[in-house]
């Protein structure tokens, strides 16, 4: 009897409970897929942005998602879904110490290089594939390197700051060296060819020619100096401010490019008595005058210059076509080539930093010819030998 009423006891079931988790929920749907769901913490209840083939695989994702809120490093997949032509817009409107000419270049760069590929694209579905196809796609049409580069450094840099705001995880511009800027080697001028330009151009801009080779000015610079700046007993000309022309604006006159743009320039005694003589003929009147001017006394415009008066200066010179700005990178490669240090270079080109006074290290086969016949004769005086070869200590023994 014992034995029956042992055998009528229900069995115990083979299937196992399921066991409630502790973050989150997986379910199976209809399609045999698995859904994962779970609250962030702010409270709202979120799916996994896609679905999973196992059970298995929709748990690894929770365990993530667990993991990342513990850590502090979970980010509110919402927040990232601003355009991003509305938060590139934002990141330079946020910026209340970029120069003017800067808001003006990172204006064009993001209507023209940036906005037609991402300016509607949420911030969190720019990935790392569609980084480097739109750059190859620029560079497929014919947009320089350089333009391209500083597009680049926009883009990261903008996308930089969304990580920091937390609305993006990490940065999708991760091309090694597309930032790096391989400008053409500029034309250097000998100083001939310089007094060539000097001595075919129009009279009242033969010192704006001068002035920036051998002061290594700007042309804002130059086109900003008034008669106060410059001091022709001390053989220096003053850098205070810069006169540049901003669309929508017109010519403003803004602070030097950067803090060490505000400097004191020496100039060589050789161009002291034709400076003298501009300011005589051509220089509006008054501290404040500008030093050059148009022939209406009015400020100088770059285009204008380069049209009506550069292009045919470079003519009547027999140069090929150069920049006017190739003026200032003849003057510092002079400036280098007579002994400046890269110290010294910084502080006549009004750079905070050395990369740009590097740039004019380069060593010419000249200065190399030069360098080597005073190491020959720093050689030989410490020998005191004269023409013949010193025998090698081993050829002595012999």
């Amino acid at each position: 009897m014992a034995a029956d009423v042992l055998q009528e006891k229900p069995r115990r079931s083979s299937k196992r409970k399921a066991v409630k988790r502790r973050f989150g929920r997986v379910r199976k749907l209809p399609s045999g897929r698995f859904q994962a769901r779970y609250q962030g913490p702010d409270g709202v209840d979120r799916p996994a942005p896609q679905t999973f083939a196992t059970k298995t695989d929709a748990e690894i994702w929770l365990t993530k998602i667990e993991a990342q809120i513990l850590d502090d490093e979970w980010i509110d997949p919402d927040a990232g879904r601003i355009s991003f032509g509305k938060y590139a817009a934002d990141w330079i409107e946020e910026r209340p110490k970029l120069r003017p000419r800067t808001i003006e270049l990172y204006g064009y760069l993001l209507r023209k290089h940036l906005a037609p590929t991402f300016g509607d694209k949420p911030l969190n579905e720019i990935k790392d594939p569609h980084v480097r196809r739109w750059r190859k796609k620029l560079l497929d049409d014919g947009v320089s390197e350089v333009t391209v580069a500083k597009a680049y450094r926009l883009l990261k840099a903008i996308l930089s700051t969304a990580v920091d705001d937390q609305l993006i995880k990490r940065n999708p511009c991760r091309i090694k060296g597309a930032g790096q800027e391989k400008s053409p080697e500029r034309p250097v001028l000998t100083v001939a060819q310089v007094y060539r330009i000097v001595d075919v151009i129009e009279p009242r801009y033969r010192a704006l020619v001068l002035l920036g080779t051998f002061a290594s000015l700007r042309w804002g610079e130059l086109t900003g100096l008034q008669r106060r700046d410059l001091d022709l007993d001390a053989g220096t000309v003053k850098v205070e401010r810069q006169l540049i022309q901003i669309t929508g604006k017109g010519l403003v006159f803004t602070d030097p490019k950067s803090a060490a743009g505000k400097r004191t320039v020496a100039i060589p005694a050789l161009i002291t008595d034709e400076l003298k003589a501009h300011i005589k003929d051509f220089a509006v009147d008054g501290d404040d005058g500008l030093i050059f001017v148009g022939p209406d006394n009015g400020p100088l415009r770059n285009t204008n210059f380069n049209r009506r008066v550069w292009a045919k200066a470079l003519e009547d010179a027999g140069l090929p076509k150069i920049h006017f700005h190739d003026l200032r990178h003849t003057g510092n490669t002079l400036a280098a080539s007579a002994g400046a240090s890269i110290r010294e270079l910084m502080a006549r080109m009004g750079h905070s930093s050395t990369r740009a006074a590097l740039l004019y290290q380069h060593s010419t086969d000249q200065r190399q010819r030069e360098v080597a016949r005073k190491l020959d004769e720093l050689a030989r005086g410490a020998l005191g030998t004269s023409g013949t070869q010193r025998a090698r200590p081993q050829e002595q023994a012999l």
